[in-house]
Order: structure tokens, then sequence, then C-alpha cells
């Protein structure tokens, strides 16, 4: 399951576009206290072939989001909660929404100020667990000298000296090796970043489902430009009142926006693109399923996220195209065309593929 954990300062609707998303009734209020929610990925793809097999279980792709209240300096009390250590990606809720009756804790409404703000605190905690780990593996490499403690110290040093010049750990261009070893670190500012901008109601309908027009407007352009960092543009208040709505009511209201669908569900699939994640489709009368895997995975390791015996167990992969499946309706049809193909355990997924995995017990 991909992990996100959301980050914002006060008044910005970070807790409530938690609540939001992940159907939690009362989000997060005292300091320290966390939440967890899962989000549903939302995939025309799997509604489809749900209507061919007619399943007893439909089962999306997921998302889990955790929430935390914070003091303003929250990227600190972030370093120790196991939710942001292990997350895939931050997704920062920046405030660009002017409510008198709720004041902003800074000041004036500046959404790149507020983005810069929490970038540099993301730095500034980053920099103190590397620090940390120096002191540790020089005492280490006093004791040991191992050649894998030394290389992992001029990683950690390469990594301090771009927080020291404010540079976040996304930006750095890394080896595989190296990528492997900072994911062990869990650095905040390594992870990328996906950037929500909580519009007035009255800006929705002008910026589109696009996120170019909002960036302009709110200055956050050129923040946008750096490596792995992504946006979306939606008005929580909207999104409020969208989600008490009947589905028939929530279109109109999204068409009358300009919208083909929510600001929720454009933020679920962006964290899923920024991750580079791809969905592949297990299919029959029992259950239609989406999968989540990273793109470029091959297939046993993909069989692993069905089952870790069929993965062990893994002998072929019958594959066939989602637009070929529901082109011809049926796997058997498929079959006679000569577009079910078997591959091996070193086939890499791709989007939308329908995967039946054969396997020794």
């Amino acid at each position: 399951m991909l992990r996100a954990a959301l980050v914002g300062f006060p008044s910005s609707g970070k807790s409530t576009l938690f609540q939001l998303m992940t159907h939690v009734k009362e989000p997060p209020r005292g300091k320290g206290e966390v939440h967890v929610g899962i989000s549903k990925v939302p995939d025309p793809r799997l509604d489809v072939l749900t209507a061919m097999y007619n399943p007893r279980k439909r089962v999306p792709a997921t998302v889990e989001f955790t929430d935390l209240v914070a003091p303003r300096t929250g990227a600190q009390a972030l370093v120790d909660v196991a939710g942001y250590k292990n997350a895939d990606a931050l997704v920062h809720v920046v405030r660009a929404f002017r409510e008198v009756a709720v004041p902003h804790p800074s000041g004036p409404i500046d959404p790149a100020r507020d983005a810069q703000a929490m970038e540099d605190e993301l730095i500034l905690a980053d920099l103190a667990v590397a620090e940390r780990r120096l002191e540790r593996l020089d005492k280490d490499i006093k004791k040991l000298h191992a050649a894998e403690l030394k290389q992992e110290r001029d990683l950690v040093q390469r990594c301090r000296a771009a927080l020291e010049e404010g540079r976040p750990l996304r930006a750095l261009e890394l080896d595989g090796d190296d990528r492997k070893r900072l994911r062990g670190f869990q650095f905040l500012s390594a992870k990328p970043l996906l950037l929500v901008i909580n519009l007035d109601e009255a800006d929705v309908a002008a910026a589109g489902p696009g996120v170019e027009a909002a960036a302009a407007h709110t200055g956050l352009t050129g923040f946008l430009a750096r490596a792995a960092t992504g946006a979306v543009a939606l008005g929580a208040t909207i999104e409020l009142e969208i989600a008490q709505l009947e589905p028939g009511e929530a279109s109109a209201f999204l068409a009358d926006l300009g919208l083909a669908d929510s600001g929720l569900d454009r933020v679920i699939r962006a964290t899923y693109d920024l991750l580079g994640f791809i969905s592949f489709f297990t299919v029959g009368e029992d259950e239609c399923r989406a999968w989540s895997i990273a793109r470029g995975t091959i297939a046993q390791a993909a069989a692993g996220e069905i089952h870790t015996d069929i993965q062990r167990g893994f002998i072929r992969a019958e594959v066939v195209p989602y637009d070929a499946l529901v082109a011809r309706g049926s796997m058997a049809a498929c079959r006679e065309h000569g577009e079910v193909r078997l591959e091996g355990k070193e086939y890499v997924v791709q989007d939308g593929d329908i995967i039946n995995v054969r396997f020794a017990t």
C-alpha cells in the first residue's frame, strides 16, 4: 500500500482535507495526536472490469494518509512519528483561501512563503538527523573500518552539505545504491512532495482542473519547478459540500465548475502518479482488484503483492492488456485471438495489465 503523510501550518485546511479524503469522522485535535485513514484510488478501468465480471467483491488500490496535530514548527515533531518516517510522499496543504474569520498565524495569506517555510523546516529537521548519524558513523568506523560504513558516511556528508545550502534531499542526483541507502535514513526532505493549494471558492472555477493557473495566481510556479514536486488545486469548502451530495448532484456541481472530477480524487491520483506507481488487475467472479506497484516492477515481485506464497512459487504469468480484454469482452476471446501472453519472472509489468499468475504450491 502507498503511504502519504499530510503536513501544513495551522488554519491551512489540512485536517479537514484528511477527514474528507479518508472519511475519518473526527480529525486529530490534541497536539501529537496521530490519525491514519485509507483513500481509494479512483480508476474507471476497475469499474469497467467489475461490470464485465460482476464479482462478489470490488477492491480498488488504496493510499494510506497520516495526519498529525503538531506545534507551529511541526517538522521536528514529525521526525520520530512512524507514519511520517515511513511515508512514501509528503502532501503539504498550502493555504490560499482568504477567510477573515480564520486568521493565518503568520499574518497575510502568502502560499509561496508557506511552501518555502515548510521546506525550510523539513531541511532543518533532516540536518539534525544527518549530524546525529555522522557522529555515530564516525564512532563505528573507528572500531570497524568497514567499507560499507565509509560509503554511508560519504553519502550522509553529501546530504549534510546539500541541507546546509538549503536544498531538499529530493533534489539530489544519486545512483541506485545511494538511493537505497538514502531510503534507509527516512529523511523527510528526500520524500516526493505534493502541494495541495487550498483555494477560495471563487477561485476554484477560474483555476480549472489544471494547476498552472492556480500556481501562477499564488506565486508557486517557481517552487513547483523543483525536482519530485507536484501540485493539485482545490477548494476544501466546496469539497465538503460535494461530499454531502448524491453522486448525480455531485457530478452536476462539478460540471458547473468546469471540473470532470472532485479535487479529492485528483489529490489521490496525483499522489499515486508523483510516486511513479501503476496498477495491474486480477479479475474473476469472486473478485476484481487493482494492485499498486512501482513502475518498472517485474512480474515475480508483482506477484508478491498478491501473496508471498505466489511470489515464491511463481512459474508464469498470463498477461493480457486492459484494452484488449475490454475490446474482446472475455479472456477466452483474447486467447482465441492470441492476445494472452505467457510471461516469465523478469517481465516488467505494464499499467493496466490483467494478470493471472501460475504458481507451484
